[in-house]
């Protein structure tokens, strides 16, 4: 944990809400070039891309798994609380993209 946590932590929002938009929409181009429908497209792969959208988000698992095994092991509680929360973020930005992409393909409407 190279960086300051505050940076971190918006980067790991912001970099999970970009990769489940753009990975849904182009996602999307490729079901509309192959004849799929594209907004139920779009809708799906948003639903199924968040878990990937919060590994790359948090930069993997590696560095994860050694935080929380300083956290229990060593007694860093600082250091898992502050894991924790940047997952947290992560999970937050890819329900929030996920959220947006079902509003604006209004799919959850039936």
């Amino acid at each position: 944990m190279n960086e300051a946590f505050f940076p971190a932590f918006f980067n790991g929002f912001f970099i999970a809400f970009g990769v489940v938009i753009g990975g849904s929409l182009i996602g999307g181009l490729a079901s509309f070039i192959t004849g799929e429908p594209l907004l139920t497209e779009i809708h799906k792969i948003s639903g199924s891309i968040r878990i990937w959208a919060i590994v790359a988000a948090i930069g993997g698992t590696f560095d994860t798994v050694y935080s929380f095994e300083k956290g229990f092991l060593d007694g860093g509680t600082k250091d898992l609380f502050k894991q924790f929360l940047l997952i947290l973020s992560a999970m937050g930005g890819a329900k929030a993209a996920s959220l947006i992409i079902s509003w604006l393909t209004q799919e959850h409407i039936s």
